[in-house]
C-alpha cells in the first residue's frame, strides 16, 4: 500500500480542522451506510426504505439527501496510476479526450474520501455529464473554451486556486499527475445543498438476472486505453483491468463496479481531437453489463437537463443492480468484445 508523504498528511490534517463542521477528519472517509446489505430493499413494500439516488443502495440515515453530488475530474494516464478514491465514487464516467486518451469524471455523494485524484482539467463533455445532477465540480483548470463551457452547467466550480486548501500537491509524484482533492473539505465549501436525482433504475440484487451471460469483456478504446472487465461471481462485480493489469487503487483496493454501461456516442469535432466533445443527447446503441449478463438496447436523452434512459429493443427499461456504476463513453465505430463463460 502506498503511503502518503508527510507534506500531504499535514495538508489533510489542516483541511480537516477547517472543515470540522462537516464531521470528518482527514484520516477517515465519510461514508453513508451504502455498504449495508441490499437485502433491506426486499423487505415489505409497506416499509419505506431510503436508498441513495446514485447507487440504489440503502441509506437509512438519508445522508445522501443532505449533501450535493461532487464531481471530480480525474487523470487516467499510466502515470496517474495508482489512483486515490475512485473505488468510493457512486458513478464514474470515462470519456475520450485529445490524443485518444481517456479521463474520468468521478461523482461522489454516498462517500467522501479524504484523498481523490490525481485531479486534471475540464473538457467540454463534462458539461453534458454533470448537467442533470448539478452540485459541485472540481478540476485542475483547463483551456478557456472548456472552462467557459462548464460555467454554463448548474454546478459550483472549484479549481486549485479557489479550493481554499481542499486541493494539494503530492511532490513525490511528477507534475501534472500530482494534484489531489479532499472531498470532505470540498463538500464543506459547497454552500446550499442540491441533492442529486437518480441517474439509473435499479432492481433488487435478488432479482433474476436478465440477458446473455458474460465472463469477460473489453471496451476497445484506442490509443492503448482499452479497458477489460471480468465477472467475479463472489463479489457480484466486474473486476476492472487497464494497461494489461488489474486496476488497483493506491490504498490497495481492486476497482470493481457492480454495473458497467457502454454507450456508443458521437464525438463532435472528431475522436481524440482537442476541443471535441461527446454528444450525450439524442440516442444511440448501448450495452449494459450487470449481474454477469449483458443487455443490448439503446440510450435516449431528450435534452441536456434530462436523465439518460436505457431501454431494450422492445422498449423495456434496462435496470441495474444497486452499487457503483461505470459509464463508458465509447466512440461510434469502436467496439466491445464480450465472451461468455467457458463450458
Amino acid at each position: 500500500m502506498r503511503r502518503l508523504p508527510l507534506s500531504i498528511t499535514a495538508a489533510l490534517i489542516v483541511t480537516a480542522v477547517a472543515t470540522g463542521a462537516a464531521g470528518a477528519t482527514a484520516a477517515k472517509t465519510t461514508t453513508s451506510p451504502s455498504s449495508a446489505s441490499s437485502t433491506a430493499m426486499t423487505k415489505s413494500t409497506h416499509q419505506h426504505v431510503r436508498v441513495a439516488a446514485l447507487t440504489g443502495l440503502p441509506d437509512p440515515t438519508a445522508i445522501t439527501k443532505r449533501r450535493s453530488a461532487l464531481t471530480i475530474k480525474m487523470d487516467n494516464t499510466y502515470l496517474a496510476h495508482p489512483q486515490y478514491g475512485i473505488d468510493r465514487a457512486d458513478v464514474v464516467y470515462e470519456e475520450i479526450v485529445e490524443g485518444g486518451i481517456t479521463r474520468l469524471a468521478a461523482i461522489f455523494n454516498s462517500n467522501l474520501p479524504s484523498v481523490v485524484g490525481p485531479v486534471r482539467s475540464v473538457r467540454r463533455t463534462d458539461r453534458e455529464i454533470v448537467f442533470p445532477i448539478g452540485g459541485l465540480f472540481a478540476f485542475s483548470g483547463g483551456a478557456a473554451y472548456a472552462v467557459d463551457t462548464i460555467k454554463t452547467a448548474p454546478v459550483q466550480l472549484f479549481d486549485q486556486s479557489s479550493s481554499r486548501g481542499a486541493m494539494f500537491r503530492d511532490h513525490s509524484r511528477p507534475a501534472p499527475h500530482n494534484l489531489f482533492a479532499n472531498a470532505v473539505a470540498l463538500m464543506a465549501l459547497g454552500g446550499k445543498v442540491h441533492p442529486p436525482r437518480a441517474l439509473f433504475t435499479y432492481v433488487a440484487r435478488s432479482a433474476p438476472p436478465v440477458g446473455a451471460p458474460v465472463a469477460i469483456f473489453t471496451v476497445n478504446f484506442l490509443a492503448g486505453y482499452a479497458t477489460t472487465y471480468e465477472w467475479n461471481g463472489i463479489t457480484r462485480s466486474w473486476v476492472r483491468l487497464i494497461f494489461g493489469r488489474p486496476d488497483v487503487t493506491a490504498t490497495g483496493v481492486q476497482v470493481s463496479p457492480t454495473n458497467v454501461i457502454v454507450m456508443s456516442v458521437d464525438y463532435i469535432g472528431g475522436v481524440g481531437v482537442e476541443g471535441s466533445e461527446a454528444k450525450l443527447t439524442g440516442s444511440g446503441p448501448v450495452e449494459v453489463f450487470s449481474a454477469g449478463r449483458v443487455q443490448k438496447g439503446r440510450w435516449f436523452r431528450s435534452g441536456v437537463a434530462k436523465v439518460t434512459a436505457y431501454r431494450s429493443p422492445t422498449g423495456k427499461v434496462i435496470a441495474l443492480r444497486p452499487g457503483q456504476t461505470f459509464v463508458e463513453l465509447l466512440a461510434t465505430g469502436e467496439t466491445v468484445s464480450a465472451y461468455p463463460p467457458k463450458g
